[in-house]
């Protein structure tokens, strides 16, 4: 059954008209009566609060309310085109593997893995990563704005939060919250204000509480940024790296393609330590735009060291290993 202290936060919520709290500890104790085995009561409790956002959806459209919050994304078309670890790899497969296999899991009481925490500087793949769990899951990709959502509507950011979390129940998709740290900072931070305490909490137990047939996948580039209480929400936690000698050179041949020179890409590999996978995209993407604005067929050796000498000094010389 409920525990007291759920009990009393419904009551209370009720009777301050507070229904942005009451609703959220309702998917609480629905997920906490799923864990007890309770899944016809869980599954009940969560009939209600859906039929009570159809009933509200004439005031408030998810579709255009969230529009600036929520943006479908680009959709990679192959694993093959996302260059990592092999041990990244293994993982990703392994996600994919388990989601299309979800129901052999769940006839032995295991859950797929679907809330996915990716970690690493900016430009290391977790944005391609999201893109590329879509494309092998025939998923759609959305990508949740958590900056925008602190920024522009701090003081309803709980409201929000609970459409976004109805639009993942309700529209199957791979759901990308990027800038993950902007709203998981760690409790108790000295600048941290009393609101965004309340947005944590209320994140939190959405998590907690999902069990939709979407992917979750939040992005940081700060991972010990965030709350402690977060990780054991997810799922999983995948680990990025700026790319090794051998994935520089795997990149730049996949990215220059059928414009690649007749030069070692090894000798030009060395060039690029310390860059990312996008600067390093990047860099070739601007040779090869140099090669046909030249008339030339193929990218020298020459022009795309200058165009990774180019992304290396564009940030002020701040690129390390």
């Amino acid at each position: 059954m409920a525990k007291a202290d759920q009990i009393k936060a419904l009551i209370s919520s009720h009777l301050k008209r507070d229904d942005e709290r009451f609703l959220t500890v309702a998917l609480q104790l629905a997920a906490s009566e799923a864990k007890r085995g309770h899944t016809n009561l869980a599954h009940q409790i969560r009939e209600l609060i859906d039929s009570q956002e159809r009933q509200t959806v004439k005031v408030v459209s998810i579709s255009s309310d969230l529009a600036d919050l929520v943006q479908e994304g680009q959709i990679a078309d192959d694993i093959a085109s996302l260059v990592v670890s092999d041990r990244l790899r293994e993982k990703i497969s392994r996600i994919v593997r388990e989601y299309h296999q979800a129901e052999k899991l769940a006839k032995h009481g295991l859950g797929n893995r679907r809330k996915i925490l990716l970690s690493g500087p900016p430009g290391t793949g977790k944005t391609m990563t999201a893109s590329v769990l879509a494309a092998q899951l025939g998923l759609p990709l959305y990508t949740v704005q958590l900056d925008r959502l602190i920024t522009k509507y701090l003081g309803e950011t709980g409201a929000k939060l609970r459409q976004i979390f109805a639009m993942i129940r309700k529209r199957n998709g791979v759901y990308l919250f990027d800038e993950f740290d902007a709203i998981g900072a760690q409790r108790g931070m000295e600048n941290e204000v009393g609101e965004m305490r309340r947005v944590l909490n209320a994140l939190l137990q959405f998590i907690e509480a999902d069990e939709s047939r979407s992917l979750i996948v939040a992005a940081t580039n700060n991972l010990h940024s965030l709350d402690n209480a977060l990780f054991r929400r997810f799922d999983d936690v995948l680990h990025y790296a700026k790319p090794s000698a051998e994935e520089i050179e795997s990149l730049m041949k996949n990215r220059l393609g059928a414009f690649r020179g007749k030069f070692a890409i090894s000798k030009v590999a060395g060039q690029a330590s310390g860059l990312s996978h996008a600067e390093i995209t990047q860099a070739c993407d601007d040779a090869i735009k140099d090669a046909i604005l030249s008339d030339r067929k193929t990218v020298t050796q020459k022009r795309l060291l200058e165009m990774i000498t180019d992304r290396k000094t564009a940030y002020g010389n701040n690129h390390s290993q």
